[in-house]
């Protein structure tokens, strides 16, 4: 579906950037994922040797709040591969404390790599999906967008953000030919939940209708289908992959 499309995943080394890397790998596609250290860069792309040695990946790991960074990594890229086709706008933190708890300082981390990390890359691949002629952008968005959460309200305030981002700049870049979607996962079987005691996931997978978390595969394949050219009409969409999740 992805056949010799050229895509940058951020936030691609564990959960549900991991698994669209390598379900855009397996369908054809070139894929430069982006870490925050070298050493989860350098794991990731171990472990998808051991599974297709012929992938074709290779890591990064820029600061996603550096403009200068960022538009350096870029740059490489295109000069390398000649264009972007899509950018997953995948990397994120969680947050739950109560507002009680919360500084500002944690506030502001929350929104910086939520919400400014995606500004940030945007605008630097932007630049070349216009020169380009077309491109795709998508954003990793999640089910508290549109509920919010009860506790940590710095995290759905991120997210409500990225929504916005996605429907404005749909608007904004349509007319260069260039689509921007998100994907609002429910309760995923990540890294962030892997912790948690078995009651509390029981709970949880009880207010779904499926009576399971899903799948970081299945956000993949959201992500996928948006990318591929079977999505060609579709753009500011905000995607629940939730299960119907109860709040």
């Amino acid at each position: 579906m992805l056949k010799d499309k050229v895509a940058v995943v951020t936030g691609g080394t564990r959960g549900i950037g991991f698994a669209t890397v390598q379900t855009f790998l397996d369908n054809g596609c070139k894929v430069v994922l982006f870490g925050s250290r070298q050493e989860s860069v350098d794991k990731a792309l171990a472990k998808l040797d051991e599974i297709n040695p012929d992938y074709a990946v290779e890591g990064m790991y820029p600061k996603l709040t550096d403009e200068a960074e960022i538009k350096e990594a870029f740059a490489t890229i295109k000069e390398k591969y000649g264009k972007i086709d899509i950018l997953v706008n995948n990397a994120g933190v969680a947050e739950d404390k109560p507002i009680e708890n919360l500084s500002v300082e944690d506030f502001q981390r929350t929104i910086d790599l939520n919400v400014n990390a995606i500004y940030v890359c945007t605008k630097a691949v932007t630049e070349i999906m216009k020169d380009q002629g077309e491109g795709v952008i998508l954003n990793t968005s999640s089910m508290v967008s549109l509920y919010g959460q009860a506790s940590g309200c710095s995290y759905p305030a991120s997210k409500f953000a990225v929504n916005g981002l996605t429907k404005s700049l749909a608007r904004e870049l349509g007319p260069a030919n260039i689509r921007v979607n998100a994907v609002a996962p429910g309760v995923i079987a990540t890294d962030m939940v892997a912790y948690l005691p078995e009651e509390v996931v029981e709970r949880i997978a009880s207010t779904i209708p499926f009576k399971r978390m899903g799948q970081p595969e299945d956000i993949a394949n959201a992500f996928l289908f948006l990318a591929s050219d079977m999505a060609s009409y579709v753009t500011g969409e905000i995607l629940s992959v939730d299960g119907a999740t109860m709040t």
